[in-house]
């Protein structure tokens, strides 16, 4: 059986390049497949499940700005999904 490599918790560690404020992130301490589901279609419960923890984060908007300003294009960051996110890149950057 080869060995998983995969962090099982999230940290700030996962995200060298992140801003300080990752670390007071709600996020920290889950498990960071969460925010990274199969299929981030809305009706998707593991998106509803990462959303949740967004919206109770204090550097929610924080967050959301990163992903955007960086154009992180997989995951659940401040509450939105990458497809989500394109459409705010759009509207602010076209």
């Amino acid at each position: 059986m080869p060995y998983d490599c995969r962090p099982s918790r999230f940290s700030a560690d996962l995200f060298p390049a992140a801003p300080g404020w990752i670390r007071d992130a709600a996020c920290v301490g889950e498990d960071p497949e969460l925010f990274f589901p199969l299929t981030e279609r809305d009706s998707e419960p593991q998106v509803a499940r990462a959303r949740a923890v967004c919206r109770r984060c204090r550097v929610l908007l924080a967050c959301r700005r990163w992903a955007v300003e960086q154009g992180e294009d997989a995951g659940i960051w401040g509450a939105t999904t990458a497809a989500q996110r394109r459409v705010i890149r759009r509207e602010l950057f076209d």
